[in-house]
Protein backbone atom coordinates (compact mmCIF):
# COMPACT_ATOMS: atom_id res chain seq x y z
CA UNK A 1 0.00 0.00 0.00
CA UNK A 2 1.39 3.44 -0.97
CA UNK A 3 1.05 6.00 1.85
CA UNK A 4 -1.07 9.35 0.60
CA UNK A 5 0.52 12.49 1.10
CA UNK A 6 -1.15 14.55 3.08
CA UNK A 7 -3.20 17.46 1.85
CA UNK A 8 -1.99 21.13 1.46
CA UNK A 9 -2.62 23.48 3.87
CA UNK A 10 -5.45 25.84 3.70
CA UNK A 11 -4.60 29.64 3.37
CA UNK A 12 -7.30 30.53 6.03
CA UNK A 13 -7.49 29.34 9.60
CA UNK A 14 -11.41 28.08 9.76
CA UNK A 15 -10.54 24.82 7.60
CA UNK A 16 -9.66 21.38 8.68
CA UNK A 17 -8.09 20.48 5.72
CA UNK A 18 -4.19 21.09 6.92
CA UNK A 19 -2.76 22.82 9.78
CA UNK A 20 -3.68 26.53 10.70
CA UNK A 21 -1.72 28.84 9.02
CA UNK A 22 -2.28 32.72 10.97
CA UNK A 23 -3.66 35.64 8.89
CA UNK A 24 -2.48 38.93 9.84
CA UNK A 25 -5.11 40.92 9.66
CA UNK A 26 -3.46 44.58 9.63
CA UNK A 27 -1.91 43.48 5.88
CA UNK A 28 -4.12 41.05 4.37
CA UNK A 29 -6.81 41.66 2.22
CA UNK A 30 -10.24 41.15 3.91
CA UNK A 31 -13.47 40.39 1.53
CA UNK A 32 -15.91 42.42 3.38
CA UNK A 33 -19.90 41.66 2.01
CA UNK A 34 -20.88 44.88 3.12
CA UNK A 35 -19.11 47.34 0.95
CA UNK A 36 -19.70 46.76 -2.98
CA UNK A 37 -17.51 49.13 -4.46
CA UNK A 38 -14.73 49.49 -1.30
CA UNK A 39 -11.47 47.20 -0.98
CA UNK A 40 -11.26 46.67 3.27
CA UNK A 41 -7.04 46.51 3.80
CA UNK A 42 -6.82 46.22 7.84
CA UNK A 43 -8.50 49.83 9.13
CA UNK A 44 -8.51 51.42 5.82
CA UNK A 45 -11.43 51.15 3.84
CA UNK A 46 -10.58 52.38 -0.64
CA UNK A 47 -12.55 52.91 -2.72
CA UNK A 48 -10.98 52.99 -6.22
CA UNK A 49 -13.48 54.06 -9.12
CA UNK A 50 -11.35 53.78 -12.66
CA UNK A 51 -12.60 54.55 -16.26
CA UNK A 52 -13.98 51.30 -17.91
CA UNK A 53 -10.77 50.65 -21.03
CA UNK A 54 -10.72 47.83 -23.17
CA UNK A 55 -6.80 48.84 -24.08
CA UNK A 56 -3.60 50.11 -22.12
CA UNK A 57 -2.01 53.15 -23.40
CA UNK A 58 1.45 50.65 -23.52
CA UNK A 59 -0.84 47.84 -25.80
CA UNK A 60 -2.09 51.06 -27.55
CA UNK A 61 1.40 52.22 -28.12
CA UNK A 62 1.89 48.71 -29.80
CA UNK A 63 -0.52 48.48 -31.97
CA UNK A 64 -0.20 51.74 -33.47
CA UNK A 65 3.46 50.89 -34.23
CA UNK A 66 2.35 47.88 -35.81
CA UNK A 67 -0.22 50.31 -37.86
CA UNK A 68 2.53 52.45 -38.69
CA UNK A 69 4.12 49.04 -40.03
CA UNK A 70 1.94 47.51 -42.33
CA UNK A 71 0.64 50.74 -43.58
CA UNK A 72 3.77 52.43 -44.10
CA UNK A 73 5.00 49.34 -45.93
CA UNK A 74 1.92 49.54 -48.09
CA UNK A 75 2.21 52.91 -49.36
CA UNK A 76 6.37 52.52 -49.67
CA UNK A 77 5.00 49.49 -52.25
CA UNK A 78 3.00 52.00 -54.10
CA UNK A 79 5.76 54.44 -54.07
CA UNK A 80 7.84 52.33 -55.71
CA UNK A 81 4.85 51.10 -58.33
CA UNK A 82 4.54 54.71 -59.41
CA UNK A 83 1.69 55.99 -57.72
CA UNK A 84 3.70 58.75 -55.68
CA UNK A 85 0.25 60.08 -53.57
CA UNK A 86 -0.60 56.81 -51.96
CA UNK A 87 2.58 57.50 -49.55
CA UNK A 88 2.05 60.77 -47.99
CA UNK A 89 -1.68 59.66 -47.52
CA UNK A 90 -0.74 57.53 -45.31
CA UNK A 91 1.73 59.45 -43.63
CA UNK A 92 -1.66 61.99 -43.25
CA UNK A 93 -3.95 58.85 -42.12
CA UNK A 94 -1.13 57.98 -39.18
CA UNK A 95 -1.10 61.02 -38.23
CA UNK A 96 -4.77 61.45 -37.56
CA UNK A 97 -4.72 57.95 -36.16
CA UNK A 98 -1.77 59.53 -33.55
CA UNK A 99 -3.38 61.98 -32.44
CA UNK A 100 -6.74 60.21 -31.50
CA UNK A 101 -4.82 57.57 -30.12
CA UNK A 102 -2.86 59.79 -27.83
CA UNK A 103 -6.19 61.81 -26.84
CA UNK A 104 -7.20 58.44 -25.73
CA UNK A 105 -4.26 57.14 -24.13
CA UNK A 106 -3.92 60.41 -22.30
CA UNK A 107 -7.77 59.80 -20.56
CA UNK A 108 -7.34 56.17 -20.17
CA UNK A 109 -6.17 56.01 -16.49
CA UNK A 110 -8.21 58.53 -15.05
CA UNK A 111 -9.71 57.55 -12.14
CA UNK A 112 -10.52 58.31 -8.41
CA UNK A 113 -9.18 57.44 -5.09
CA UNK A 114 -10.71 57.37 -2.13
CA UNK A 115 -9.60 56.27 1.12
CA UNK A 116 -10.89 56.06 4.60
CA UNK A 117 -7.91 55.80 6.98
CA UNK A 118 -6.98 57.10 10.20
CA UNK A 119 -10.14 59.79 10.86
CA UNK A 120 -9.52 61.21 7.67
CA UNK A 121 -11.16 60.78 4.25
CA UNK A 122 -8.71 61.15 0.84
CA UNK A 123 -9.86 61.98 -2.25
CA UNK A 124 -7.34 62.14 -5.22
CA UNK A 125 -8.92 62.54 -8.57
CA UNK A 126 -6.86 61.76 -11.76
CA UNK A 127 -7.66 63.55 -15.20
CA UNK A 128 -5.57 63.36 -18.14
CA UNK A 129 -2.19 63.12 -16.37
CA UNK A 130 -3.07 65.74 -13.40
CA UNK A 131 -3.74 64.67 -9.91
CA UNK A 132 -6.12 66.27 -7.25
CA UNK A 133 -6.07 65.53 -3.99
CA UNK A 134 -8.39 66.33 -0.97
CA UNK A 135 -8.36 65.35 2.54
CA UNK A 136 -11.13 66.10 4.97
CA UNK A 137 -11.71 65.12 8.73
CA UNK A 138 -14.10 62.23 8.50
CA UNK A 139 -16.55 63.55 11.39
CA UNK A 140 -16.67 66.95 9.03
CA UNK A 141 -17.31 65.66 5.71
CA UNK A 142 -20.88 65.86 4.18
CA UNK A 143 -22.37 64.00 1.52
CA UNK A 144 -24.95 64.68 -1.10
CA UNK A 145 -26.73 63.74 -3.18
CA UNK A 146 -29.39 62.10 -1.11
CA UNK A 147 -30.19 58.53 -2.37
CA UNK A 148 -32.60 58.97 -4.95
CA UNK A 149 -30.71 61.37 -7.10
CA UNK A 150 -28.34 60.36 -10.01
CA UNK A 151 -26.01 63.34 -9.99
CA UNK A 152 -22.49 62.97 -9.23
CA UNK A 153 -21.64 62.44 -5.09
CA UNK A 154 -20.59 65.86 -3.64
CA UNK A 155 -18.23 65.26 -1.01
CA UNK A 156 -17.93 68.88 1.25
CA UNK A 157 -15.78 69.84 4.07
CA UNK A 158 -15.07 73.34 5.64
CA UNK A 159 -13.79 75.06 2.62
CA UNK A 160 -13.62 72.67 0.19
CA UNK A 161 -15.98 70.11 -1.51
CA UNK A 162 -15.38 67.72 -4.28
CA UNK A 163 -17.37 65.99 -6.99
CA UNK A 164 -16.89 61.85 -7.30
CA UNK A 165 -18.66 59.29 -9.36
CA UNK A 166 -18.29 59.98 -12.52
CA UNK A 167 -17.35 56.14 -13.42
CA UNK A 168 -19.70 54.57 -11.32
CA UNK A 169 -23.41 53.98 -13.72
CA UNK A 170 -25.60 57.00 -12.20
CA UNK A 171 -27.91 54.34 -11.00
CA UNK A 172 -25.50 53.16 -8.68
CA UNK A 173 -24.28 56.83 -7.23
CA UNK A 174 -26.59 56.50 -3.93
CA UNK A 175 -25.27 52.94 -3.69
CA UNK A 176 -22.16 54.42 -3.88
CA UNK A 177 -22.70 57.58 -1.36
CA UNK A 178 -24.44 55.06 1.01
CA UNK A 179 -21.51 53.13 1.41
CA UNK A 180 -19.39 56.09 2.42
CA UNK A 181 -21.74 57.79 4.89
CA UNK A 182 -21.96 53.93 6.51
CA UNK A 183 -17.81 54.09 6.14
CA UNK A 184 -18.11 57.66 7.71
CA UNK A 185 -20.13 56.67 10.69
CA UNK A 186 -17.81 53.70 11.13
CA UNK A 187 -14.93 55.38 11.67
Amino acid sequence: MVPRPEPAACPCCACASGPARPIDPLNSYVPNPVFRFATVSGQTIHWFLKRNCSITPSQLGWLYASLCVVSLAIGFGFWVRGARLVLPFAWLELAAVGVAFLFYARHATDGERIALQEGRLVVELENGGSCERTEFLSHQVRIEPQAGDRSLIELSGPGCAVRVGRYVRPELRPALAREIRMALRGA
